[in-house]
């Protein structure tokens, strides 16, 4: 489940060549923000939930989820977030995610994958934005096609092509992409139409009692074909009990996220365990 950002304000959304000058300062090389990593002046950490192989029980990724350093839930955080510190956030979110993943081991085997959260409006030119994620990923020796980028459906998208192009450049540069909460916000069926992203998880609304709900089976069961169709892998969130996961195993889906197989895991201190 990823975390949510503010709001933006209600002004349309600018075309790539006209937006903030922080980033690319018109010019081709990185801007000032990108090559410093500058601190956006909010002190925060990391949860970690994984993602697992239903049949295998094998971990597929780890989602990382924003918190206070204390544990406090996501929104003590991005309250916090606004205009002028959004760009640098997303930034420092981004790094601090690759960096703690990596002390804590959960990506070392290679063949595990970590999926971070971006807040799309923080972008601006999305060449030059991701340098700064491929330096840490190459500073820690992951191969970019172990990060995934996520976005939620949630997000006010006005400018559906700009968004996709922002998908496409960052699956140019060897990342995957994923759509949270699907089937809960404002992009859906358009989005998938401009763009097809790596992975769609769809939202827990949906998961809940799957099991004996029939409309909400018949919506599921119309979600797997669409992702089938479009080859795209389908992730469950939200997966609380055995009759959730046994309806999705039997309809041929594997990967699932949520309290049946793990609670988000939290370390505050470096010396700290990690703790669900």
């Amino acid at each position: 489940m990823a975390q949510t950002s503010p709001t933006p304000d209600s002004s349309p959304q600018a075309t790539p060549d006209t937006r903030s000058p922080t980033c690319g300062g018109g010019g081709p090389g990185p801007c000032t923000i990108c090559g410093q990593g500058q601190d956006p002046d909010i002190d925060f950490t990391f949860a970690y939930q994984p993602i697992v192989d239903g049949r295998s029980g094998q971990v597929f990724a780890h989602e990382a989820l924003v918190r206070g350093v204390a544990g406090e839930p996501a929104p003590s955080v991005l309250d916090r977030v606004v205009e002028a510190n959004r760009y640098s956030f997303d930034q420092a979110c981004r790094v601090r995610a690759i960096d703690l993943a990596c002390d804590l081991g959960l990506i070392e085997r290679g063949n595990e994958k970590l999926s971070i959260n971006f807040l799309p409006h923080a972008v601006y030119r999305p060449e030059v934005c991701i340098q700064t994620t491929l330096q840490a990923a190459h500073r820690r020796g992951l191969d970019v096609s172990s990060i995934i980028f996520e976005v939620t459906e949630g997000e006010r998208i006005e400018d559906g092509p700009w968004f996709a192009e922002i998908l496409r450049e960052y699956r140019r540069q060897g990342f995957l992409t994923a759509i949270d909460d699907f089937g809960a916000g404002y992009a859906g069926l358009r989005l998938l139409s401009d763009f097809q992203p790596d992975l769609i998880k769809l939202d827990m609304d949906l998961v809940r009692h799957v099991d004996t709900l029939r409309p909400r089976q018949a919506i599921a069961r119309a979600v797997i074909r669409l992702a089938q169709d479009l080859g795209i892998r389908l992730v469950v969130e939200g997966v609380e009990t055995a009759g959730e996961r046994d309806f999705f195993l039997h309809e041929g889906v594997t990967l699932f996220q949520g309290y049946l197989f793990s609670r988000p895991l939290f370390r505050g201190l470096a010396s700290a365990p990690l703790r669900g």
